[in-house]
């Protein structure tokens, strides 16, 4: 409301800032997104960073996660997001809880021209070049007493009204064909730019080796699915879709923070249903990767997925408009 009133300020920062935020608490597709640019601007040329809170770190205050070629961080220091694009990207990224100190401080320590801000919407005090909401399209066309209410009843941070702040907007179809989205929602999005979007699974990764595999090697095998993201149900669509059999599964919370005991539980699911091997999700592969040495006898690979643009031109050039 302050902002709104204009009594608190935002405050301009030495580099472009492109927020990337949403209405929900997780599952919207912002970290595919945040890479997405990340990689784009990287393309032309751009000297880009990520900034983010680091949700779930076990640490305060500034940190250096990397500086484009070296990691300076673990996971549990960052958070499980920001690392994870850390290792897609190769490209300097920081977390922090204020967010302008954050920004100005990744300035000075590694020269970018653009901030992408992860999950910036609802933090105002740092103002932005280009404001984008991503929401899914299921949460879109739903219905859900248990969903489109504001915490603690529902899912969402802010009411759908709150899309007036954006001045582009994402929808994020993931696995699924596109959807009409309600007229009564449709209607919060008029005058801005509006994308779809979708996933697109590239292939399997070993977590421990790197080695790279083809969706169609895992055509019918049986595995133990293992996931600790805010919404399982887009990966377990893009496994059925790769035709991965998905009916041994143990589903975490979101942003889940593996130890010994879950490590445990996954090998004795992994025998006891004679699974041929774990398959998680990139997030979740980035926190398992400390247990290589519990997990030596298990082949476990991760889901390789990217974010699609319907019409990716579209896109680019709202992106760059203040360039071209």
């Amino acid at each position: 409301m302050f902002f709104d009133k204009n009594i608190l300020k935002s405050e301009s920062i030495d580099a472009k800032i492109i927020s990337v935020g949403n209405i929900t608490v997780g599952g919207s597709g912002k970290t595919p997104l945040v890479i997405y640019i990340a990689e784009l601007l990287k393309v032309y040329g751009e000297k880009v960073g990520v900034l983010s809170r680091g949700y779930g770190r076990k640490s305060k205050g500034y940190k250096l996660v990397s500086d484009g070629e070296k990691v300076f961080t673990e996971v549990q220091e960052s958070g499980d997001e920001i690392y994870h694009t850390v290792l897609e990207c190769k490209i300097p990224a920081a977390v922090c809880e204020n967010r302008v100190y954050g920004a100005k401080k990744l300035i000075e320590d590694t020269n970018v021209d653009y901030i992408v801000l992860d999950d910036g919407f609802q933090h105002r005090w740092i103002k932005r070049d280009k404001n984008i909401v991503i929401a899914e399209q299921r949460f879109l066309t739903g219905n859900n007493f248990f969903v489109h209410n504001l915490l603690p009843t529902g899912n969402m941070r802010e009411p759908f009204s709150a899309f007036h702040r954006a001045d582009g907007i994402v929808i994020n179809r993931k696995f699924s064909e596109e959807e009409e989205i309600p007229k009564e929602r449709r209607k919060y999005f008029n005058g801005k730019e509006i994308f779809t979007a979708h996933y697109k699974a590239i292939s399997f990764v070993d977590i421990v080796k790197n080695d790279e595999y083809n969706l169609e090697e895992f055509e019918g095998q049986k595995s133990l699915v293992v996931s600790g993201i805010a919404n399982p149900f887009s990966f377990l669509n893009a496994l059925s879709q790769t035709s991965v059999d998905t009916s041994n599964k143990l589903i975490f919370r979101d942003h889940k923070n593996y130890s010994q005991k879950e490590v445990q539980r996954i090998r004795k699911s992994f025998y006891a249903t004679n699974s041929h091997s774990v398959v998680t999700t990139e997030k979740d592969a980035v926190k398992l990767m400390k247990f290589s040495k519990e997990l030596d006898d298990i082949d476990i690979f991760f889901l390789k997925i990217k974010l699609v643009f319907d019409d990716g031109e579209s896109f680019r050039k709202y992106l760059l408009s203040d360039n071209l």
